[in-house]
């Protein structure tokens, strides 16, 4: 192991190690299969997916307000089957993960935004917990990102200072967020650009 001050990762999934798991390009293709009215799917989302996200709803409960709401001719079990093929993982984000985290011995926490069972199937389908050391998603914590409890109590469950990790994630204004609280964070373009910044503090592979 090399001598590094990093202690731990905090990393976003979505958009990071795998594809995002139900954002709006997801929410479009679904409206496409299942001629679903696209404006009133997302009018209908952006009321109840905090609740969802933080999980104080389950996602039957949520799909059952978003669109079940009405008679269809699909079923429920048809629509949670699309909404989990939309996930896929990036291979080389995962590899350059797993690579620092044996060379550095870094805890690698992840900090995402997402739904219980949504969560536990990208867990289990794509073998999460042999990359994750704690997950500190926003379905288990009940707050989301970019709330600034969401980063201070992954910082607690880890037992790291801020000084000591450095937060990984695709989206600007959570990185910024974090930053307001004196979090380091890289915001995640490619794999190339990743490696390098992480160089930047010291981890090479």
């Amino acid at each position: 192991m090399e001598p590094t001050t990093i202690k731990a990762l905090l990393l976003d999934i979505g958009g990071v190690l795998l594809t995002n798991g139900w954002d709006s390009a997801s929410r479009k293709l679904a409206a496409e299969h299942f001629s679903i009215d696209l404006k009133e799917l997302n009018d209908r989302h952006r009321i109840i997916f905090e609740a969802y996200e933080s999980g104080k709803m389950t996602l039957d409960e949520y799909l059952n307000l978003l669109i079940f709401c009405r008679e269809r001719d699909f079923s429920i079990a048809q629509f949670k089957d699309f909404m989990y093929g939309q996930s896929q993982p990036y291979p080389e984000m995962i590899a350059l993960i797993k690579q620092l985290k044996q060379k550095y011995g870094l805890q690698i926490i992840a900090v995402n935004n997402e739904g219980r069972e949504l969560n536990e199937y990208r867990v289990n389908q794509f073998d999460l917990k042999s990359i994750f050391d704690i997950f500190s998603s926003s379905c288990f914590v009940h707050t989301r990102k970019p709330d600034r409890d969401f980063y201070t109590l992954a910082l607690d469950l880890a037992q790291v200072k801020k000084e000591e990790v450095i937060y990984v994630d695709d989206r600007p204004v959570f990185i910024q967020a974090a930053a307001l609280l004196g979090i380091p964070g890289i915001q995640h373009n490619n794999v190339e650009m990743t490696k390098l910044a992480f160089a930047e503090y010291g981890l090479k592979v």
